[in-house]
């Protein structure tokens, strides 16, 4: 464990050294991780041993999709979800199922996995992650209506993957999952993420308490922790809650959102910046060796074919300008969702399931290097030319608020 965090903090301060040059070129961040991930492995040097049957890995990459989806939702809050308007609800209800069903079919055609195994693929790479497009989503000369299509897209397709792999992973091993039981940890994840931050807000609000401004970041986070917990505790959809919960914290709480947002950016970050390390360690010769031409071409089909033809056809007859929707269609990038759902697809047992695993590990890995190599010049397509993070000038943010109240109208 030791020598991981010693590799981690290495990795983390080259990624701080290199983030100005990061933030203008096709140099990526993520990629230092992941790269690192990759050398001190056991596939390359060896100085970390990681097994993909290890606590730590699954109990990481959790911890980072939950923080992640957290954060998201806190981003955009309930009244922004309300007004997301037809683009992202097609992208969620049109183009979410044809890329399940597309890149099922390309799995179950070209490689040997049984048809459940290749449609379990399809719904483990179904979700999006911005976090390898922050060029695009993390500037505010981007539109607005593309950036929060994107957010809104990542933040929900989290969650409503989930059911459809329990679903297949049952099917693939033979075992039957009841439809209720599905259904009642979904309802109960959305019940806990509305509620906990309710409960929060009125305690808030009792005489005599109230959060001192050093402290008042860690309201939010407690509300997170205690979030995951409960979750844990009672089988409900943890990803689901943890963006509700964002959502409704931002909704009812708009100083705690704006106390914690620095602080969960960071955490959002790291978690990331871990996960992706884990990641990079288990991507082994061993396990990529039986993939064969079917496996890599699935990867690269799925990357070029699959996401950008199914968002298009999602979209047709709404109102997005040409550069936006195919900016849109480029950028849906596999993330932590996906890293996640595939350990538990490692983690069934099943004679298919490393097979499976290693397949959806090199689509991972081929969507993190295009996409987060491609944000930034894809970005300039609208004039941007500030470096992320850096904050707007007074008539920028007033135009971004103009945007926004002409959509929420």
């Amino acid at each position: 464990m030791l020598p991981l965090v010693a590799v981690f903090g290495v990795a983390l301060l080259v990624s701080v050294l290199v983030s100005g040059l990061a933030a203008r070129t096709v140099l990526s961040t993520s990629l230092v991780f992941l790269g690192a991930g990759v050398l001190v492995g056991p596939g390359a040097l060896g100085l970390v041993d990681v097994s993909v049957d290890s606590p730590v890995v699954e109990t990481l990459a959790d911890l980072a999709l939950v923080t992640v989806l957290f954060t998201d939702g806190m981003r955009l809050g309930l009244r922004d979800l309300a007004h997301a308007g037809r683009a992202p609800v097609r992208a969620l209800g049109i183009g979410m199922p044809l890329t399940i069903l597309a890149i099922g079919g390309l799995v179950g055609w070209l490689t040997p996995l049984s048809w459940p195994a290749a449609f379990l693929v399809g719904a483990v790479l179904s979700p999006t992650d911005p976090v390898f497009a922050s060029a695009i989503v993390g500037r505010v000369e981007v539109p607005y209506k593309l950036r929060r299509l994107l957010n809104v897209e990542s933040g929900l397709n989290d969650g409503l993957a989930l059911p459809i792999v329990v679903i297949l992973l049952a099917a693939m091993d033979g075992t039957d999952p009841h439809p209720l039981q599905v259904a009642g940890e979904l309802a109960l994840g959305i019940v806990i993420g509305v509620a906990l931050p309710l409960v929060a807000a009125l305690l808030v609000r009792l005489p005599r308490l109230g959060a001192t401004p050093q402290l008042q970041p860690l309201g939010p986070l407690a509300v997170g922790i205690i979030t995951y917990a409960v979750c844990e505790l009672t089988s409900a959809n943890q990803y689901l809650a943890a963006f509700l919960g964002g959502a409704t914290v931002a909704t009812i709480a708009p100083r705690a959102k704006e106390a914690f947002e620095a602080l969960g950016e960071q955490l959002a970050e790291l978690g990331k910046f871990a996960a992706l390390l884990v990641f990079g360690a288990l991507l082994t010769p061993t396990l990529l060796g039986d993939l064969g031409w079917g496996g890599w071409a699935v990867a690269v089909l799925a990357l070029l074919v699959v996401r950008p033809l199914s968002f298009v056809v999602a979209q047709v007859g709404v109102p997005i300008p040409r550069r936006e929707l195919w900016t849109a269609a480029w950028f849906g990038p596999k993330g932590f969702a996906s890293v996640v759902y595939g350990l538990l697809v490692l983690a069934s047992g099943d004679p298919e399931a490393q097979r499976a695993f290693a397949l959806i590990a090199v689509c991972i890995a081929v969507s993190i290097v295009a996409h987060s190599s491609t944000d930034v010049p894809v970005s300039r397509l609208f004039d941007v030319e500030e470096e992320a993070g850096v904050p707007a000038s007074d008539d920028e943010r007033d135009g971004e608020r103009d945007g926004e109240v002409r959509e929420r109208d």
